[in-house]
C-alpha cells in the first residue's frame, strides 16, 4: 500500500483508504467489508455487495488486535456512517476463509480454462522452455522437488522474470490434498500457470490471501514468484 499521494498525475487512479492504517491502495490491493441488512459486518472480498463498503489493508494479527481493543468498531461506524454495526467475534477468520476460497476458486477456473498444468515432468519441461509465468508448490511439496523445478524455471526465464520472482516458486499455504480438490485432479503438488493473464489473476488472489494471513508475504515484496509480470490490465482478462 501507499501513503496518500500528492502528485496530481496520480489522481485518476481509483484508490481506497484502509479504515485502520489510513494508508491508501487500489481496490485490488485492499479487502472490502460490507454491512448486511441486519447490521452485521461481513467480508466482501470480490467487492460486489451493494451499498457502502469499508476497506482494510492490514494483516490478520493487526485486524484482530484492533477488534480486541475496540478500535475496529469505531472505524467501521465511521466508514458506514451508522452506529448500528455488529462485528462477529470471528470476523478475522471469516475474512481469511473468504480470501482462501477466492484463491481456490480462481485456481479451479484457470484449470478448467486450460491455463495451468501440473505434474513435475510437465511443469519442468514448460519451465525450461520459458512457458511458465507463475510457479506454485504445495505446502507439503518435498524440498528436492521444489529446488529442481525452481532451477528449471531459472534456466528458462528471462532476467526480468528472475528479478520479479527471485527465481523461486511460490509456496502455497495449503497442502496437495486441497490443491487437488480445487483443480479436480489427483495429487497436485506443483502448478505452473502457462498464460500471462491467468498468472496475474492467480497471483493477485493468492497475494491478497497471504498478505492477510502472513504479513511477511505482503503485496509489496516478499516472494511474489510472478513470472512475466502482472500488469493491472491482466486482472480483468478472463
Amino acid at each position: 500500500m501507499r501513503n496518500p499521494p500528492n502528485d496530481p498525475l496520480d489522481a485518476h487512479v481509483p484508490e481506497r483508504t484502509c479504515i485502520l492504517s489510513r494508508q491508501t491502495g487500489s481496490r485490488e490491493e485492499l479487502i472490502r467489508l460490507a454491512l448486511g441488512p441486519d447490521g452485521e459486518v461481513a467480508p466482501d472480498v470480490r467487492a460486489r455487495a451493494p451499498g457502502r463498503g469499508a476497506w482494510i489493508g492490514v494483516s490478520r494479527a493487526e485486524f484482530d488486535e484492533a477488534h480486541a481493543k475496540g478500535k475496529l468498531k469505531g472505524a467501521l461506524q465511521r466508514a458506514f456512517k451508522t452506529n448500528a454495526v455488529e462485528i462477529p467475534d470471528d470476523l478475522g477468520e471469516r475474512i481469511a476463509q473468504a480470501l482462501r476460497q477466492a484463491t481456490l476458486d480462481r485456481l479451479g477456473m484457470e484449470a478448467r480454462s486450460g491455463n495451468l498444468i501440473n505434474g513435475a515432468d510437465r511443469v519442468e519441461t514448460a519451465a525450461r522452455n520459458g512457458n511458465v509465468h507463475l510457479l506454485i508448490h504445495a505446502a507439503d511439496a518435498g524440498e528436492d522437488g521444489r529446488k529442481k523445478l525452481d532451477q528449471a524455471w531459472r534456466v528458462g526465464s528471462e532476467p526480468e522474470i528472475l528479478a520479479n520472482s527471485g527465481g523461486q516458486g511460490l509456496l502455497f499455504p495449503e497442502e496437495r490434498t486441497i490443491l487437488s480438490m480445487a483443480l479436480g485432479r489427483e495429487n497436485v503438488v506443483h502448478i505452473a500457470l502457462t498464460d500471462r493473464a491467468a498468472a496475474a489473476r492467480v497471483l493477485h488472489a493468492l497475494s491478497r490471501w497471504r498478505a492477510f494471513i502472513d504479513p511477511r508475504a505482503g503485496l509489496e515484496g516478499g516472494d511474489p514468484a510472478s513470472g512475466r509480470g502482472s500488469a493491472d490490465a491482466d486482472l480483468t482478462k478472463e
